[in-house]
């Protein structure tokens, strides 16, 4: 590595080109990235030298996110804020992974994670929203919820788990009890992680490959790609019906997990006006073409 830095200094004190210097520029920027702990374990790992530069400046832009969700934390703690974030999807489509990145360094005193089993014979004869009400944020929470009462709108149907006037009920109750919420001071985002058929079915392939993530296939799973037309269809009645101007659904393209992750992060922050937001050394304006409000005219990616 020393060599090459030798040759890269001789080069640049020999070439006067502007577009050769430029590139002796974006090649020292490169290496630089690679003399990093990340970026050696991605050698290590022998990935290609592309593939270990991109990580690494992954890496390096989730870190910077994560500095600003822990001023957000603090902020919101400080001001006894309530902020409830929704991430729904398809089987596969990265919404654990998305959560994990945002919590890997928060405070576990001041969040949670909710991600509720199947019902209890109990809770079915409860009225629908009264198991997750109790899981609501408290003043000065992020509540990060892995699935919500939004099952009722896409999963409970298609496999056949309510009725279809508990259905009906629910997507009429629904937009009124998320105007309540916020109305009470609850910052809710909705976000829906898309992915296309094809990229579902190569992760649902890698899931069985590898024994550390088998785990991760439930029978549901089994059916999503045969399915999927008919999840189609209630994904779409659920933004047609649930997306209004005061709770929106905020579509991700999920095909590539680690744009996902950061700019669901960078949307995030950039609604919420936590101290210290001016000073940020990353942008928090995400980018449209990986997030974006549900509108009708939207091509969806996992249509």
């Amino acid at each position: 590595m020393i060599t090459l830095y030798e040759d890269l200094y001789f080069l640049k004190e020999r070439i006067q080109e502007p577009e050769l210097k430029k590139k002796l520029e974006d090649l020292e920027q490169q290496l630089h990235l690679l003399r990093t702990k990340t970026g050696l374990r991605q050698l290590v790992k022998k990935k290609k030298l592309k593939k270990a530069v991109e990580y690494v400046k992954y890496e390096n832009e989730l870190i910077k996110l994560q500095i600003e969700l822990i001023k957000l934390q603090n902020w919101v703690y400080e001001n006894k804020k309530r902020v409830m974030i929704i991430f729904e999807g398809r089987d596969a489509a990265g919404k654990g992974g998305s959560i994990k990145r945002f919590t890997m360094h928060l405070n576990p005193r001041k969040y949670r994670v909710v991600a509720l089993p199947a019902p209890t014979e109990v809770e079915k004869g409860q009225f629908y929203f009264q198991r997750y009400f109790q899981h609501l944020p408290n003043p000065g929470e992020i509540a990060f919820f892995d699935r919500s009462w939004y099952n009722r709108a896409i999963v409970e149907p298609v496999y056949g788990f309510c009725t279809r006037e508990q259905y009906e009920k629910f997507m009429k109750e629904v937009p009124e009890i998320e105007h309540a919420l916020i109305d009470d001071g609850i910052i809710l985002i909705k976000f829906w992680f898309s992915i296309s058929k094809e990229t579902q079915k190569k992760r649902f392939e890698e899931r069985m490959k590898n024994p550390l993530k088998q785990w991760k296939l439930s029978p549901v799973d089994m059916k999503a790609q045969e399915l999927w037309d008919k999840i189609t269809y209630y994904k779409e009645e659920m933004f047609s019906r649930t997306h209004t101007s005061y709770s929106p659904w905020i579509i991700v393209n999920s095909n590539n997990k680690k744009l996902a992750r950061l700019e669901s992060i960078r949307y995030v922050l950039n609604q919420i006006p936590y101290k210290g937001k001016e000073e940020a050394k990353v942008s928090l304006h995400p980018d449209p073409d990986i997030v974006q409000r549900y509108h009708r005219r939207n091509i969806q990616i996992d249509a």
